[in-house]
């Protein structure tokens, strides 16, 4: 049986605003409605992806802002951390982790730059929403096989 991750809910505090940020980011608006003031469903694909990520009114008890982690897969972390900057995104520099396998919570044992062998899964850069939801880039160029 397959299971896939399909859409992730972000908590924010100012629908429009976020719908904004993330059409900047050239992620695809697949649907904006709402059924009363109260309730408002956004949903946005990142390209490529097969998961979405939705937001709006009356959707979460979540505090805005308060999901990180979040993982965007990319073939090379510098392009796409240059054009996110070229789009106005405030993001970190390139950087891998001291141990040279994941990265750590936050910013410790970030060294900067690439990895020097830019060993798959190990080269990163992170920003933030308007809110504060945490997002991280990784390269990722090799996957082991029935991936």
């Amino acid at each position: 049986m397959e299971m896939k991750l399909e859409v992730v809910v972000l908590p924010v505090s100012d629908v429009n605003r976020a719908k904004a940020f993330y059409e900047s980011l050239g992620w695809r608006l697949d649907a904006d409605f709402s059924t009363s003031e109260a309730f408002r469903v956004v949903q946005l694909t990142p390209p490529g992806s097969g998961a979405s990520i939705i937001f709006g009114t009356g959707l979460t008890d979540a505090a805005p802002g308060s999901v990180d982690g979040l993982h965007i897969v990319v073939d090379d972390v510098v392009a796409a951390r240059d054009m996110l900057a070229d789009n106005g995104v405030d993001i970190s520099e390139v950087f891998h982790d001291a141990g040279g396998v994941f990265h750590h919570a936050g910013v410790a044992e970030r060294v900067a730059g690439p990895q020097p062998a830019r060993l798959t899964y190990s080269s990163f850069a992170s920003f933030s929403d308007p809110d504060g939801n945490g997002w991280v880039l990784q390269e990722i160029t090799e996957r082991l096989p029935g991936r």
